[in-house]
């Protein structure tokens, strides 16, 4: 079976959201990097919750696309695991280290990809208050 990667992307996206991930964040890294296509970012409210879904993104992944992770980084601490499909990387965020890492912050150049789901981000505009400060103090 043969899947695109925003297939597989999306198949991820709503595995997370069966599992009650919040704030589900999917870039399109494609015009940015040649390292991966997607970024899917989510958050789970605690450990349990977050290894719940990176179970069920693992699981609907292999059920549906045929794909396994090449690898799955994080799982001893449960505060940020990043599930590898090589095309597609889901980060599995709790609120506290996805607050410190921001990597919808640090990837912001990038499309997001709407997805309709209940646990997705709103879209949000750009932050005029930090564009205009410029590193002001």
């Amino acid at each position: 079976m043969t899947v695109t990667s925003l297939e597989l992307a999306k198949v991820a996206a709503l595995a997370a959201d069966s599992k009650k991930a919040e704030d589900i964040v999917l870039l399109d890294l494609t015009p940015m990097t040649d390292v991966c296509d997607y970024f899917l970012i989510c958050t789970g409210a605690n450990a349990r919750l977050v290894d719940a879904i990176v179970d069920e993104v693992r699981d609907k992944v292999r059920t549906n696309c045929g794909e396994s992770p090449i690898s799955t980084e994080g799982r001893d601490g449960l505060r940020w695991v990043l599930i590898d499909f090589g095309a597609v990387v889901v980060h599995v965020f709790q609120q506290e280290a996805r607050d410190f890492y921001r990597l919808e912050r640090l990837w912001s150049d990038a499309p997001r990809v709407e997805l309709g789901l209940e646990g997705e981000a709103p879209m949000e505009e750009p932050d005029v208050a930090v564009q205009m400060a410029g590193g002001a103090e």
